[in-house]
């Protein structure tokens, strides 16, 4: 009710007025902060709708750049604010709530409060008024009275008690119907997430195509380069030196054994043949296995995925798990990959780890490459980790088994 009567109407008024003293030039600098803070405000109620009524609702606004600077920036940032939609639908929702949100919250307040007045008269406040007070259509003269009173209180608070959830989410449902995303809103805010994710994958697939070269460069390469002029110089040894030939040949083939091991630990690297050849689930485990620090590894899946969700998963987990082991300094982790079929199939990956905690989202690069990798299949990364511990990194990949 405060919300709604107090700080939607106020807002509404003050920003009615801030938008009126642009045309003296006062308002371009009050109506980008006042628009903020109505954002805000609508923020809090979409927060409550979810958590109030069930009814999730994203924010719709388009990105802005930083805050301004100077004039310049202020006038920049009230043209970009004005001429999102959303702006406008927070400004109709503010008046909107202000009268229909204002009722729709009193009345529940209103049912419980005059239920609790009937009892109070029968209590014995129905002496102090007898003749002079009516409650709903008893006009309260005798004990009898009081009675009734009663009962009518009985009916309002069983009335109230059916109704009051219908009429808190009917107060949702009217912020719900200005406050959330319209469809065109939802379809840029896709493209954007898609078009983000796109230069991530194509940045990250060039990182790799990188480091796939810069280890060949170094590794492999240098040993077979290395390997070439060995046997150049047997070839010209073999006839007036023998013994230092074999000795050169020897050693151009533990050179070409090294270059093989570290050819197949590259290969290893951009597809490991456990999650080729028998899955993510055996995959994971194995990985669990080769962990420092003792994993219990609980998978329960369903068959095998389309292999980039299965790459990406992997290593996902394989950040996760090295993260854990190197710096939280825990002595057990836990590790659970499973797979529902709730909203169209949902891949679900959790470590946790008995450390210290503390962990930030913000730093670091191994999370944000994490999300990175995630991107493109729409994957999302939860991190809960505070001081103190427990640490729990939670991976979501949205895919079906083949």
């Amino acid at each position: 009710m405060v919300l709604s009567l107090g700080v939607s109407l106020a807002l509404f008024l003050m920003t009615l007025l801030s938008m009126v003293l642009m045309l003296l030039g006062v308002g371009v600098l009050t109506t980008p902060w006042l628009l903020h803070v109505v954002r805000v405000h609508a923020n809090q109620r979409r927060a409550l709708a979810g958590e109030w009524a069930g009814l999730p609702m994203g924010a719709p606004y388009r990105p802005l750049p930083p805050g301004p600077r100077g004039v310049t920036g202020h006038v920049e940032w009230c043209v970009l604010m004005l001429k999102d939609p959303a702006t406008w639908r927070d400004f109709a929702w503010l008046i909107s709530d202000a009268i229909f949100g204002f009722v729709l919250a009193l009345l529940p307040v209103a049912l419980i409060a005059y239920a609790v007045e009937g009892w109070v008269m029968f209590a014995g406040v129905w002496r102090a008024v007898a003749g002079d007070y009516w409650y709903g259509f008893i006009h309260v003269d005798t004990f009898g009275d009081a009675v009734q009173c009663a009962a009518l209180g009985s009916f309002v608070l069983l009335l109230g008690l059916y109704a009051n959830p219908r009429l808190i989410s009917a107060h949702f449902q009217l912020a719900r119907a200005l406050l959330a995303p319209t469809r065109g809103a939802r379809l840029a805010q896709r493209v954007e997430h898609l078009y983000e994710t796109r230069h991530d994958a194509v940045d990250t697939s060039a990182a790799e195509l990188r480091r796939i070269e810069r280890d060949l460069h170094d590794g492999a390469q240098a040993r077979l380069v290395a390997m070439g002029m060995s046997l150049g110089t047997v070839e010209a040894l073999i006839e007036h030196d023998p013994a230092k030939a074999k000795q050169l040949i020897a050693q151009a083939r533990e050179s070409s054994a090294e270059a093989l091991t570290e050819l197949r630990d590259l290969v290893r690297g951009i597809h490991p043949p456990v999650l080729a050849e028998r899955g993510l689930g055996d995959a994971a485990q194995a990985l669990a296995l080769r962990m420092q620090t003792p994993v219990e590894a609980d998978v329960e899946l369903p068959g095998r995925f389309a292999e980039p969700v299965e790459s990406a998963a992997y290593f996902a987990v394989s950040e996760v798990l090295t993260n854990a082991a190197k710096h939280s300094g825990a002595d057990r982790i836990w590790l659970d990959i499973h797979y529902t079929y709730d909203t169209g199939g949902m891949l679900r990956i959790s470590v946790t780890d008995d450390g210290r905690g503390g962990a930030d989202i913000s730093k670091g690069s191994g999370i944000a490459g994490i999300e990175r990798r995630l991107g493109p299949f729409d994957g999302v990364l939860a991190l809960s980790s505070p001081p103190g511990g427990p640490t729990m990194v939670t991976l979501e990949i949205p895919c079906r088994p083949i």
